[in-house]
Parts: structure tokens; sequence; C-alpha cells
């Protein structure tokens, strides 16, 4: 196979680790987002940050093969891969501009769950009845966190504002999915290069449809202006934080594309949900938005179910049982 050479050893610890990082400085990304959704239009936001973000994963694709690290056999799959993700971003960021940070986060959490279910069909990996009772208990925190703010939400600008979170979440499942079955392809930085020149493609057209605002002229309705606002030139205090987002989208694109080439998806999604009380405290700190003790509950659930797994993943890596794999190479025992 061509792209062979670019196939990473597995590492579940490793990816466990780039995950959970990458969720951090994601919560970090979306609280900037949000304070700057009254001001510019997301496509434009999209625009500068993904241009500094290609810039930041050219520059480590020299250490993973260089340029011509960028030719792939299945240029299909990598776009269908980067539409993924701006449909992801598009439907979270718009929810965004409405929903505090940590209601729109905690809605966004059915995609672990839709990529633990995804993967069993379209990879063939095996997840045992363990792993997905702790999978099952993330999401009674997820439901727990929900419940007390479900009068909050109910007050949303529409319905609708309230499903993109969780378009966002199949887009970003459905884009995880392809990253696992792609990973022999190319290096995580070519991955995440693809994903900057399709945000870069989408706000251009965004920009030449939209870009004088005349779609966002007569409403107050606080997630289209975000969509179609005219595009502002920013100030030198926002230039900062439009380059700062450039360089953390960067980082999240390469940080998400390795987690998902070192180990499976099965593995990884429970550890998604440390951006659940990363948002929390951000939502707290940056937009005073507090939630109370049922919130907190919720996430002792996700945090307990996410450790539980990472347990048995060592536990089953000690006993080192072989098992045969989809393809046919010996790979450890189903997962439990």
């Amino acid at each position: 196979m061509a792209g062979s050479a670019f196939r990473p050893a597995n590492d579940p610890r490793l990816g466990i680790a780039m995950i959970c990082l990458g969720m951090v400085v994601i919560t970090v990304n979306d609280s900037i987002v949000k304070a700057l959704s009254d001001r510019y239009p997301l496509h434009e936001i999209v625009f500068v940050r993904a241009i500094v973000a290609l810039l930041f994963s050219l520059a480590v694709l020299r250490f993973e093969g260089g340029l011509r690290a960028l030719r792939t056999g299945r240029p299909a799959a990598h776009l269908a891969r980067g539409l993924c993700m701006v449909v992801a971003n598009l439907a979270f960021f718009g929810a965004l501009a409405a929903v505090p940070l940590a209601d729109v986060t905690a809605l966004f959490f059915v995609a672990p769950l839709l990529i633990t279910l995804l993967s069993i069909p379209f990879l063939g990996e095996k997840v045992g009845i363990r792993r997905f009772s702790a999978v099952a208990v993330g999401f009674v925190g997820v439901l727990v966190m929900l419940r007390p703010g479900a009068g909050e939400l109910e007050h949303a600008p529409d319905r609708l504002t309230l499903l993109l979170p969780m378009v966002a979440a199949l887009a970003y499942a459905t884009m995880q999915i392809l990253t696992r079955k792609l990973r022999a392809s190319a290096p995580a930085s070519a991955m995440a290069a693809y994903i900057q020149v399709m945000f870069i493609a989408v706000s251009l057209g965004f920009f030449a449809a939209a870009g004088d605002g005349r779609f966002a002229e007569g409403t107050e309705n606080k997630t289209w202006l975000f969509l179609f606002r005219a595009w502002t030139w920013p100030t030198l205090e926002h230039w900062l934080l439009f380059v700062l987002l450039g360089g953390l989208s960067g980082f999240i694109a390469y940080a998400l594309t390795q987690a998902y080439r070192l180990a499976d998806a099965a593995t990884l999604a429970p550890f998604e949900y440390v951006a659940l009380p990363s948002a929390i405290v951000l939502g707290w700190i940056v937009f005073d938005h507090l939630p109370d003790h049922w919130v907190l509950l919720g996430c002792a659930l996700i945090a307990g179910s996410g450790i539980y797994v990472y347990w048995r993943e060592k536990q089953l890596a000690r006993e080192g049982a072989p098992r045969r794999g989809p393809a046919g190479r010996r790979r450890p025992v189903a997962r439990q």
C-alpha cells in the first residue's frame, strides 16, 4: 500500500493523552469564538483561523515527510472528512452564539457515544459489555447535566438551535471514523492541512455569497446573525485573538487526528468528555455562567466512565491475549 509508511503503531496511552489535551484546548477555542460571535461573522473567524492553522500544519509537516506527504491516493475520502469537520464546526458554533458554552458542549457530547457505536460496523472494532456499560454511564451523566438546564434551553431562540449541536456531533463522529480508516494514507499534519484547506474554501464561498451581510438584515436571531452578518475589519486586539484561534485550531486538528491514528475509536471516545468540565470552568470564568450541583454530578459520572475505560484498556493490554482482526492480523482480545 502506497501510504503504509504513514501507518503509526497502536499506542493507546499516547492517543488518550492527545485527545485529553486536544479537548481542553478546544474549550479555550470555543470560548474565544463565543466572545467574538457578537462582532464578526463565523465564516470570517474561520477563514483567518484556518489560514494560521494551515501554516501551523505545514510547519509540522516538515517533520512528517515534507510536502510530498500531501499526495494521497484517496482524495475523495479526505474531502469527505474535511466536509464533515466543516459541518461540525458550523453547526456547533452556530448554536454557541445563542446558548451557554456548557449547555452546547453537553448537547454535543452524544458524539463520543456515536463514535463508539459507529466504530463497530465501520471499523470492525469490538466493544465488550464492560466498556459499553461504562459509555452508558457517561450518557447518563450527559442526561443529568441537561436536566437542570432544561428550563434555560427552552428559552433558546428556536428548536433548530438546540438540534445544531447534535448535527455537529454526528458530523464529528463520522469525521473521526474516517480518520481511523485513513490513518495509513497520510501523516497527522497532512490530514490536518486538508481540513484547513476545506475551511478556507468554504469560508470564501460564504464570503462570495453573503459577505456583504444582506442575508442578516432584519433578523435578531443570534445564530443567523453569526452565520451571515457582514465581514468587519477586526481591531488590533481582535486580530491577536484571531491569530491565537488559528494556532489553537492547528494544534487541535493535529492532536485529534494523531489521537485517532494511535488508538481505536471506542477507547478514545469516552475521554472526549474531558471537554465538559473544561467548558463549565471557562463558562463560569469568561461568561459568568455557573452550573449547579446537578451539572457537577453529571461531570463526575462522565469522568468516572472515562477513567474506567482507561483502566480496562490497560488491564487487557497486560493480558495480551491475541485475536484475529478484521483484516486477518493478530490483535488483542475483544475489548470489554
